[in-house]
């Protein structure tokens, strides 16, 4: 029987439903329990592929070419286990469904209304794709009170009360703010979140206090009292030095002990030793290195999310602490590189779209080819070496990216079709933005006797994409005399996947997202391999 738990926030955004929700996924987890999360997002958008970074931060892709919330990376990360399309819903695509279901008049006429048609569609997509999960952890979006999550808060009390209480539980995250002042905590904000949700009928069955200090028991009894909960069922949700803590600290607090008492399941204590040999590592790494991440959305970090966290899981592997220097690559179309990079260990630039920022990564790759220092391209950061080796190297005048604009030598340009499977995908320039890069899981076969085939201990690997432009292999030949080999291909031969340089320390660049598959209990090869080399890099400088 599966079991469904509905993760909901008040008083504030960016109180962490996301990570609380892949905490307590792993938490249960480790009980023994088979997890599924979930993402309800109330913005219209359809998904986020085409929204800002600045707008909505990271766009993680799944397996099966779904791009989704960020918090899609929090869960695989916690869980290990693969997200999937029907993992993530929005408004956008829920109405698209509604719409396109009474343009066919599978409603018979009805007048099409938000209660019961969107609801239904919303309810639906929530019991959709289920197998043998024990529990399926639902976070909704945005925060209680929001005019866009009414309708998915309507469809989660219809599946209380449909489903019942022995399969149904509403965890609701608020925030206890302290008021240096009055030098105490304050529990209204929380009592009027309760409120708030208590208008659209629904009870909270536990609760979860973000807080920056420790809650005296008189708190968290006056929380209970108000809130109409438990007192066990009352939290603390504090901060941690680490997020890799979380799992633990809400473990200590009873956050997986109170969703047992609440379905009535007797469970073995969880095993949470893999996350202390985690925090360990973190805590008292036995080395330090720096790495420059030249990106063009470094002013919200959050665009970068899975990458750090990858970086991270790096330099768990290698015990050492990964201080991360970001820097917005238009400062180099000013400024000296030196000055701003002979201090790393490491460079890496990152993926991301568009001409602006691109001069500065370029320039960026040239120092760490000519300085020896571990280079890592993702991306568009692997097209930007491709650029560079063919100015510089190749004497390829006007060398470029078609995504910038007509040019001479276009190294990189727009790919007009591919085989997915057995499947042949077609695009053109003038179509529409969304849903039409290369997206999800596609093979790539690596060269025997090259540092990708050393570092995957593989012939044929899977990893995850997003981009529109490819390099052209039209210019392999001439890249290759100087130095730059093609190292992983498509399994066709059509398609580059992987560059190297075998004259340089650490030289690589991926057209695919390496840190989408990273975990802090299974690194990435690719970022263990670059943090590795940054680390003897270190011992140079």
């Amino acid at each position: 029987m599966t079991r469904f738990i509905f993760i909901t926030g008040g008083v504030v955004s960016s109180l962490g439903k996301g990570l609380a929700s892949a905490a307590l996924g792993a938490c249960l987890q480790a009980r023994g329990f088979k997890v599924r999360l979930r993402k309800l997002d109330p913005y219209l958008n359809v998904d986020p592929g085409t929204m800002s970074p600045y707008q909505h931060g990271e766009v993680y892709v799944t397996d099966d070419g779904a791009e989704t919330d960020l918090d899609l990376g929090h869960y695989e990360r916690y869980t290990g286990v693969a997200s999937r399309k029907s993992d993530n819903i929005t408004t956008g695509r829920i109405y698209s469904d509604v719409i396109a279901r009474e343009r066919r008049g599978d409603y018979l006429g009805a007048t099409v209304q938000v209660i019961p048609h969107v609801t239904n569609a919303i309810k639906d997509f929530v019991k959709s794709d289920v197998t043998d999960e024990d529990f399926i952890l639902c976070e909704i979006g945005g925060t209680v009170g929001d005019i866009e999550s009414l309708p998915f808060l309507e469809a989660i009390r219809q599946l209380g009360n449909e489903l019942g209480r022995e399969r149904t539980m509403f965890i609701h995250l608020t925030l206890l703010p302290y008021i240096p002042s009055a030098g105490e905590l304050k529990t209204k904000p929380t009592q009027h979140s309760v409120k708030e949700l208590l208008s659209v009928g629904i009870q909270p069955d536990l609760l979860m206090c973000r807080s920056e200090r420790d809650i005296p028991d008189s708190e968290r009894k006056k929380i209970a009292l108000f809130c109409n909960v438990r007192y066990e069922a009352v939290i603390p949700a504090l901060d941690v030095d680490t997020i890799y803590q979380v799992p633990i600290s809400y473990h200590d607090q009873g956050l997986d002990a109170q969703v047992c008492r609440h379905f009535h399941i007797d469970s073995a204590a969880p095993n949470l030793d893999r996350w202390r040999t985690i925090v360990d590592r973190v805590r008292q790494p036995e080395g330090e290195v720096t790495i420059a991440v030249v990106g063009k959305y470094t002013s919200l970090l959050d665009s970068y999310k899975s990458l750090a966290e990858a970086l991270t899981h790096g330099g768990i592997a290698n015990n050492v602490k990964v201080r991360l220097n970001w820097i917005d690559s238009q400062i180099f179309e000013r400024e000296d590189v030196v000055q701003h990079l002979e201090p790393c260990h490491g460079i890496l630039v990152p993926g991301g779209f568009g001409e602006r920022g691109a001069s500065g990564k370029i320039e960026a790759v040239r120092f760490a080819r000519e300085r020896l220092v571990p280079y890592f391209g993702i991306c568009f950061g692997m097209q930007m070496a491709v650029i560079e080796s063919a100015r510089n190297l190749a004497g390829l005048k006007g060398a470029s990216s078609t995504e910038f604009g007509p040019c001479e030598n276009p190294v990189v340009g727009l790919m007009t079709e591919w085989l997915k499977g057995n499947l042949l995908e077609k695009r053109v320039a003038t179509g529409d933005l969304g849903g039409t890069l290369r997206l999800g899981a596609y093979d790539c076969a690596l060269k025997r006797d090259s540092r990708a085939r050393e570092i995957y201990g593989a012939d044929m690997i899977s990893e995850r994409h997003r981009h529109r432009f490819e390099v052209n292999m039209d210019y392999r030949a001439q890249l290759e005399q100087v130095g730059l080999s093609f190292s992983g291909l498509s399994p066709d031969g059509v398609l580059p996947e992987i560059v190297e340089r075998p004259d340089h320390p650490w030289f690589i660049g991926v057209q695919f997202h390496p840190e989408l598959k990273s975990k802090p209990f299974d690194p990435h090869p690719l970022f263990t391999s670059f943090i590795a080399a940054a680390l003897r890099q270190s011992r140079l400088v």
